[in-house]
């Protein structure tokens, strides 16, 4: 059903609705945020998953 979502083409149009919306300024920001919250995400992820020494 979703096959060829994410295809090139998408994620331009994606990309540009993006800098249009958060402007050229605002879009690294944007990106570092989500980057960072991406990777807290996996670090807490693991530390639950990881057995706890006893």
């Amino acid at each position: 059903m979703f096959e060829g979502l994410f295809q090139p083409t998408h994620l331009l149009v994606i990309f540009g609705i993006a800098l249009l919306v958060f402007g050229p300024k605002k879009l690294p920001e944007l990106g570092k945020g989500i980057g960072e919250g991406i990777r807290g995400f996996k670090s807490a992820i693991k530390d639950v998953e990881k057995p706890s020494a006893q």
